[in-house]
């Protein structure tokens, strides 16, 4: 029920992210998700994809710094309050969100979140427990 996310550590300038992008698509890699953080000096992009492998041979040789994270990716029914009812869950356990991004669909009745927890297979449990639909990795990267 884990979900696989790259991390990649960026230098923060312009171009940067252009290159990851091209280098990915380069090497026929599908970006299904995303999100960066930044500061003044780097960035942390971090992907969803289709072949984290393939990822990873393609921008290991080009001097990126690359890191494997597991993540849950969980059907939040996609209305107001929708996603306020999961984090109501997951206080009530006191598990901690560590961050989060959608992850980009077509539309329908529910949306897709990405979760980093402080303590993933707890999360795993607690929602799963409550009945909240956790997405296979495999899923995820067909998307």
């Amino acid at each position: 029920m884990k979900v696989e996310q790259m991390s990649v550590f960026l230098e923060n300038k312009p171009g940067a992210l252009a290159e990851v992008t091209r280098i990915l698509g380069e090497a026929g890699v599908n970006i299904r998700a995303l999100s960066l953080a930044d500061t003044k000096d780097f960035g942390i992009l971090r992907l969803i994809v289709n072949d984290n492998e393939k990822a990873k041979e393609a921008l290991g040789p080009k001097g990126f710094t690359v890191r494997k994270t597991e993540v849950v990716a969980v059907e939040v029914p996609d209305r107001p309050g929708g996603l306020a009812d999961i984090l109501k869950i997951l206080a009530e356990a006191r598990i901690n969100v560590e961050y989060l991004y959608a992850f980009v669909q077509q539309s329908g009745e529910n949306a897709i979140i990405i979760f980093r927890f402080d303590e993933t297979d707890r999360a795993i449990a607690v929602l799963a427990e409550k009945k909240v639909r956790i997405l296979e990795g495999e899923k995820v990267y067909a998307l």
